[in-house]
């Protein structure tokens, strides 16, 4: 989509279409060298939007006889302020009752006299990456089974809790939706032993299923005091005032606060003594 510009008239009679209100009038450069355009609307009351794209191409030229008009005296800015050669347009609308929007022919081309038209979808496109690594994505949270201390020799369950994330910014003017999905985690142990990257998240276990091995468990050999990591990668999608979503190049790698566990030692002792007989037998 582009940016509205300054545009000198050029009649094009429409079917069904009144245009004698219409007016598209070049403006004066204000002090910050942009300038104040005016669409062809009926009015104040028109809900339709507008926007134009490049037009008179080199495949136009040779197809609309219009282009051949039109496009000598831009070219040569015959008719431009400055007398520098102006971009032609075409000029197009959308009913605001479509999301996304479905844009029709409404007329063109006319020529455009100042900056050159802006792509500005190609230059969301070329910062989005960029935006996307900024993003203040919410880290996964880590939980571990049993914790804060588990057992050596004995299986470790753990798990990552992450979600969809969308966050809203402006960019060039326009109304970008950034969506981030956690697709893959790498656990770090604590004890040397990493896994992943992997899809699998993991899950808590019900209380008397917590030992069982999982996909995500973990089984200590040394006791003492370590901590838990966890990187979660997240895809990005955008989407520019509604539109369609579209990928974002390269991932995001939140890491996730580092979780503690410690791991003790079970010693088991048979003793010869009945409790019940002699409560104050050795092990009672």
């Amino acid at each position: 989509m582009f940016q509205p510009l300054t545009v000198a008239t050029a009649k094009v009679d429409l079917p069904n279409w009144d245009d004698s209100e219409i007016t598209v009038d070049a403006r004066e450069a204000v002090g910050d060298g942009t300038f104040s355009p005016e669409t062809p609307s009926t009015g104040p009351g028109d809900p339709r939007k507008y926007e134009f794209r490049l037009a008179c191409t080199q495949g136009d030229i040779v197809i609309f006889e219009a282009c051949r008009d039109v496009m000598p005296a831009c070219a040569s800015g015959a008719n431009s302020p400055d007398g520098k050669p102006g971009t032609a347009i075409y000029w197009y609308y959308s009913d605001p009752a479509f999301s996304p929007p479905v844009w029709t022919f409404l007329s063109g081309p006319e020529c455009v006299f100042g900056e050159k038209p802006r792509d500005v979808l190609a230059e969301i496109a070329g910062q989005i990456a960029h935006e996307f690594q900024r993003t203040p994505i919410a880290a996964a949270k880590i939980g571990s089974q049993p914790g804060p201390h588990t057992l050596r020799g004995k299986e470790t369950n753990v798990w990552a809790d992450a979600a969809t994330q969308t966050f809203n910014l402006t960019m060039i003017g326009q109304k970008v939706t950034i969506t981030a999905t956690p697709v893959a985690y790498t656990w770090d142990y604590g004890d040397g032993t990493s896994w992943g990257p992997t899809p699998i998240h993991g899950a808590p276990l019900h209380e008397d299923r917590i030992g069982e091995q999982t996909q995500t468990s973990h089984v200590y050999v040394a006791t003492g005091r370590l901590a838990i990591n966890l990187t979660t990668h997240f895809n990005g999608t955008y989407t520019v005032n509604g539109g369609p979503e579209l990928p974002i190049s390269g991932q995001g790698n939140i890491p996730s606060p580092a979780l503690p566990l410690t791991v003790w030692r079970a010693e088991t002792h048979l003793y010869a003594d009945n409790c019940f007989q002699n409560p104050r037998g050795v092990g009672c």
